[in-house]
């Protein structure tokens, strides 16, 4: 109170860059270690692997018959007991996720098969019609040239610009103009880099692309061997350039990229930070030498010098905790819904040790100020007085 204008401007400080820190902390995308692979209604659908291959392949690998003429031994067919895999048509174009840095016109497409669109899985972020199973909505009947397609929200948002209900134009094998209308938005999907139709839209739009290109296996939930599994998939279709990618692994690599923007937010939050700490170190030294006169009178009256310091550094900790105080509450109240509805897990161990240094430093800067400030000689603050 004893300067109003000069404690709020330095909480003021503190405040906006504990908001800026603590928001963008709060929405670093990371893998709850709680939610296994194998959860249907998460970023990985629950399944436990990925793969594309160069050639298109005709067998169904769920078939004992059509693997034994790709060539698995007797041994490696026991394998994959319990396992299924889900083949996707594939047409080949642009990816359409965070990793590309330009708009594609020509975006890849996967035809999805009817026992995937029966299966389920996978969190969705919006929906034109609400139902039980939301990839349904690919069997949509719809007006002559527009197919319902389903992508990821991040990806159709921010690399698209479009949205749900919204149109994608391209052309079709015939060169005619298709439509591709969004009638559902996935959540953090490791669909972000196509979209998806039907398989009967793509067989009638692209009839050329025969065979599947794009395989998403599903593990038993006691399997042990996932790794096998994979490793045996690479060897044996390695003449189709069969490749297997962890799908928390792809998930991880499309986050790595918004967590790099977000930290370059958080270190823009932390420089700000500094020059809010460095400044309530210079604001009580400015105080403790306008008021050394009155210090001065204290220590004639007998007071310990550390007990002056000690008063002096407890006003300024409150300033800075209520700077570090308002900052964080407005900052998780600015996140709260989106921390709700997307089920990101908060570092909290982080952000809460970035908050401790906030004032450590804080509090170092200000009894730096207050040793400067109580060097004054005594007798001369005492005739100042």
């Amino acid at each position: 109170a004893r300067n109003p204008e000069r404690s709020l401007i330095c909480t003021t400080l503190i405040g906006c860059a504990c908001f800026i820190i603590v928001a963008v902390g709060a929405n670093r995308h990371s893998e709850p270690q709680h939610v296994s692979h194998l959860q249907r209604v998460s970023g990985t659908g629950g399944f436990a692997w990925v793969a594309e291959s160069a050639i298109s392949l005709h067998q169904d690998l769920n078939s004992g018959t059509d693997r034994f003429e790709l060539g698995f031994s007797d041994s490696e067919l026991a394998s994959f007991s319990g396992h299924h895999i889900y083949s996707f048509r594939l047409l080949s174009g642009e990816d359409t996720s965070c990793l590309n840095l330009y708009q594609p016109k020509k975006p890849r497409i996967l035809g999805t098969p009817s026992d995937f669109v029966r299966r389920g899985g996978f969190k969705f972020h919006q929906q034109i019609k609400k139902g039980k199973n939301p990839w349904e909505l690919l069997d949509l009947d719809m007006e002559e040239g527009v197919v319902p397609v389903i992508g990821d929200y991040n990806s159709v948002l921010w690399i698209l610009h479009l949205g749900l209900g919204k149109d994608l134009i391209i052309q079709n094998e015939f060169g005619r103009e298709l439509r591709l209308r969004f009638v559902g938005l996935l959540q953090s999907s490791i669909f972000q880099s196509e979209l998806l139709m039907s398989e009967a839209n793509f067989i009638k739009h692209f009839p050329s692309q025969s065979g599947y290109g794009y395989f998403l296996i599903q593990t038993p939930n006691l399997n042990r061997n996932l790794n096998e599994v994979a490793r045996i998939l690479e060897i044996n279709l390695g003449d189709y350039g069969f490749d297997v990618t962890n799908t928390t692994e792809r998930l991880e690599n499309y986050r790595a990229v918004e967590n790099t923007y977000l930290s370059t937010f958080q270190t823009l939050g932390g420089l700000g930070l500094l020059l809010g700490t460095l400044g309530l170190g210079v604001l009580l030294l400015r105080n403790t030498i306008e008021r050394r006169g009155e210090l001065a009178m204290l220590r004639a009256m007998g007071f310990r010098q550390s007990t002056l310091s000690r008063m002096v550094l407890v006003e300024n900790a409150f300033l800075l905790a209520v700077g570090i105080l308002i900052g964080t509450s407005s900052a998780l109240t600015a996140v709260a819904p989106h921390l709700i509805t997307s089920g990101t897990v908060v570092p909290w161990g982080s952000l809460i040790v970035t908050l401790i240094l906030v004032f450590g430093v804080g509090i170092t800067a200000s009894a730096v100020g207050v040793w400067a400030g109580l060097k004054i000689p005594l007798i001369m603050a005492l005739k100042e007085k």
